[in-house]
């Protein structure tokens, strides 16, 4: 009489190594993504303070902007654009 053949089927531990894996999966790919979407962002300041740094005086005037503003100004749209985008992201969870 062994009891080496008396094994049960059920075991919780691999449902809850695939749940652990599962919620560790999501979180280094909403990680992944932040880092992603702040590298884009990055990029895109970039992008947006060279083209207005190559804008004649005249350009930046009608705009309403001077040439001392074009720094300041980008970092004050892209904490306006941070705001709206947390605003809508929480709009949908």
């Amino acid at each position: 009489m062994t009891f080496l053949n008396d094994t049960s089927n059920f075991s919780a531990t691999p449902a809850a190594i695939r749940r652990a894996f599962g919620y560790f999966a999501r979180r280094v790919g909403r990680l992944i993504n932040n880092w992603i979407a702040a590298l884009i962002a990055h990029r895109e300041y970039q992008a947006n303070l060279a083209l207005l740094r190559s804008l004649s005086e005249r350009d930046l005037r009608d705009m309403g902007l001077d040439r001392s503003q074009i720094g300041d100004g980008l970092a004050e749209a892209a904490k306006l654009r941070s705001r709206w985008q947390q605003s809508r992201r929480s709009d949908f969870t």
